[in-house]
Order: C-alpha cells, then sequence, then structure tokens
C-alpha cells in the first residue's frame, strides 16, 4: 500500500504535466474573435446592408470586422500585436474547422485557408488606409462582390464606421474580453 502511494504522487504531476493542454481555460484572442463573429451575424448586414446571406457573404463581414479589429490593436503597441496575432491565429483555427466541416480535405484545405488568411490581409490592408473621403468605397470593396444598391451601401459603411468607432472607444483589457463598448 505505501509503495502505491508513493507511486500516485510521483504520476500525480507528471500527468499533470503531460495533461497541461487539456484545461478549460480559453485561449487568448478567442473571447475577442467571438465578439467579432457575434457582430458578423448581426441580420442588419444581409437584410439592411443587403450583403449576400451566403458562405462568401458571411467571409465578407467576418472579415471585414476582424481586419477592423486588427487595425485598432495596431495602436496598442506590443500588447495590442500580441492580441493581434492571437486573433489572426483564432481566425485560422475557425477558417480550418469550419473548411473540414464542409468537407474539404488535407490536401486542399491548407492552400484554401491560406486564401482566406490572405483575404483577411487584404481587407486589413484595405482599412488601414480607410479615411473619410475612401470609407465608402473601401465598404463596398470589402463587403460586396458586384454592384450594390445606394442605400444598403450607406447602410453597411454607416455600421462599419459605427463599429471602428466602438472598437476605437474600447480599452484593450476589454476588447481582449471580448467586451466592445
Amino acid at each position: 500500500m505505501l509503495l502505491g502511494d508513493r507511486t500516485m504522487r510521483r504520476e500525480g504531476p507528471m500527468l499533470s504535466f503531460l495533461f497541461r493542454g487539456l484545461t478549460t481555460q480559453e485561449p487568448r484572442g478567442a473571447a475577442l474573435f467571438d465578439a467579432l463573429t457575434a457582430e458578423a451575424r448581426r441580420p442588419d448586414w444581409y437584410v439592411e446592408g443587403a450583403v449576400a446571406d451566403t458562405l462568401d457573404g458571411r467571409f465578407a463581414v467576418l472579415a471585414t470586422v476582424t481586419a477592423l479589429a486588427l487595425v485598432r490593436l495596431e495602436c496598442e503597441g506590443e500588447a495590442g500585436d500580441r492580441l493581434s496575432v492571437a486573433v489572426t491565429e483564432r481566425f485560422i483555427e475557425v477558417m480550418e474547422s469550419e473548411h473540414r466541416e464542409l468537407g474539404l480535405g488535407d490536401p486542399t484545405l491548407g492552400k484554401t485557408v491560406r486564401k482566406l488568411v490572405g483575404m483577411l490581409a487584404g481587407r486589413t490592408e484595405l482599412w488601414r488606409s480607410a479615411n473619410e473621403t475612401t470609407w465608402a468605397d473601401a465598404t463596398r470593396r470589402s463587403l460586396y462582390k458586384g454592384e450594390v444598391d445606394s442605400e444598403a451601401l450607406e447602410h453597411s459603411a454607416g455600421a462599419l464606421r459605427r463599429f471602428a468607432q466602438r472598437l476605437d472607444t474600447t480599452p484593450l483589457e476589454r476588447l481582449e474580453q471580448g467586451r466592445i463598448a
């Protein structure tokens, strides 16, 4: 019995070392990415904004709000960079998982996810350079593939501007918690 007790004490720390990664703690960036996903799921993007309610349209909204968040995080220096990397990593994980569920296999999955990450990077660059005079054009390029009704474009441009303002007024700690103002 005594030997068994010592064995258990020795294995306890060893097993906790081996299974340390199996915690219920959310990975860094997950809370903010969840908040961005919730924003992208709002029906007004697809109703009043007339973004196509398809996989491509939903990706466009998610990539756009994520790009706006990444641009916002750039203002926070090193701490913002770390959170930006974590959000981008979460974006990659989710895209990979979603596309696996759609039936994409290993040979094409990597190429598809790289393309999606490139699309996110393109949107981030677009929003990094957007200003008052180019906001509507950036909205058109970021959310729509073809022509869009001016009323729908106006709605989406306004919604993106309000979202960007909410991001700007939210402290980094709250962004990390996924609590956008």
